[in-house]
């Protein structure tokens, strides 16, 4: 499969994922979640199982996310970056947030499956 064909597959599977994590669909999540995976938030990092509770008990609830810009670099034939500029609307700890993030996700390729290793949110300066 040609580059371009795997990026539009990572592209559907990462807003999947979100939808996932909209809706709370945790057993989803830990079927794409690498066991060794890590999650980078703007005041915490989370392991895999970390991050897995904090969607079950919806202290983070991803409401709605507006994917804005898309990459995906690729690092040989089994790592892929994929950048999303996104405008993330959260509840967290009872109140909603908004705000305009970069967020790298890194995936690696374990036999036909991709498997999300990384997770990290870097906030957005906007004008």
């Amino acid at each position: 499969m040609d580059n371009e064909k795997l990026a539009q597959e990572l592209v559907s599977l990462s807003k999947e994922k979100w939808s996932w994590m909209s809706e709370r669909k945790v057993e989803s999540l830990d079927s794409l979640f690498h066991e060794k995976a890590v999650f980078v938030h703007m005041g915490a990092t989370f392991s895999k199982e970390q991050e897995l509770e904090v969607i079950r008990s919806g202290s983070i609830h991803y409401k709605d996310v507006d994917i804005q810009e898309v990459s995906v670099p690729f690092i040989g034939d089994n790592i892929a970056i994929l950048l999303n500029k996104i405008r993330l609307i959260a509840i967290v700890g009872g109140n909603e947030v908004t705000n305009p993030f970069m967020v790298t996700e890194v995936y690696i390729k374990q036999g036909e499956a991709w498997k999300l290793a990384s997770l990290s949110f870097t906030r957005l300066i906007t004008q």
